[in-house]
């Protein structure tokens, strides 16, 4: 082997050792398609609560998704939840800044109360809301007007665990598995520390019975929603 020949295979050594290895793609999340799986939009309203940290622990823990329906106000006094939500891969969704009833605001305060909420959400995660929840489900007319204007829809639920009035742990698990069916979206709260004790329990029995704990925009993707669109329709509004 002649020496120039020896020098020049020396050199494509060097080069193979000092370039870096590419790097391996991450694996991307599959997609759950509702339309093909049982699906269940657990979402939390008025918070984030005092209780939101433990409730996301249990959330990361059995790998499920939740949205939770923020209040504005308890967003500035507890933003690392709310980073937190978002990091997670949770929804974020605008619950007004201080829980008021729209339908006896006018179009101006109605305004104010979803970008207040806005502002507060993208300060503390750096993400915005996609999604309005009125205080208390109520909406009109002019509710929706609004809520085009911010490019939300208005998303309801279709049942609701009643934690609220039971604060009861047993009460709370046994109302939500009745309403936890397919492609159903569940009213609860993070602030009822039951809800919160609950929580394992519940997300364990609806996955051992074959749902997948997902996002509302998980459900709701195929509905092609627009602006200012109501979601899911109450009794009566069908026509």
């Amino acid at each position: 082997m002649s020496r120039q020949f020896s020098s020049l295979l020396a050199i494509a050594a060097v080069a193979v050792t000092l370039t870096p290895a590419p790097a391996l793609a991450q694996p991307t999340p599959k997609e759950v398609d509702c339309t093909q799986v049982k699906c269940v939009a657990l979402t939390f309203d008025d918070g984030p609560g005092q209780y939101a940290g433990t409730l996301l622990d249990t959330f990361k823990k059995y790998n499920a998704k939740a949205t939770f329906f923020l209040e504005g106000q308890y967003v500035k006094s507890r933003p690392s939840y709310v980073k937190r939500m978002v990091k997670e891969g949770h929804e974020i969704g605008n619950h007004s800044y201080k829980h008021p009833d729209f339908t006896k605001m006018s179009a101006t305060a109605i305004r104010s109360e979803i970008k207040k909420t806005n502002d507060a959400i993208k300060k503390a995660s750096g993400a915005e809301p996609k999604l309005l929840r009125p205080p208390y489900g109520l909406g009109g007319v002019l509710i929706s007007e609004v809520a085009a204007e911010f490019d939300m829809p208005i998303i309801l639920w279709t049942g609701g665990s009643r934690d609220w009035e039971s604060k009861n742990e047993a009460a709370i698990k046994k109302q939500t598995l009745a309403v936890a069916k397919d492609d159903s979206i569940v009213l609860m709260h993070d602030w009822v520390k039951q809800t919160v004790d609950a929580m394992p329990s519940i997300i364990q029995t609806l996955q051992k019975n074959g749902y997948h704990l997902v996002k509302v925009t998980d459900i709701t993707k195929h509905e092609n929603l627009k602006p200012g669109d109501t979601f899911p329709l109450p009794a009566g509004w069908e026509n």
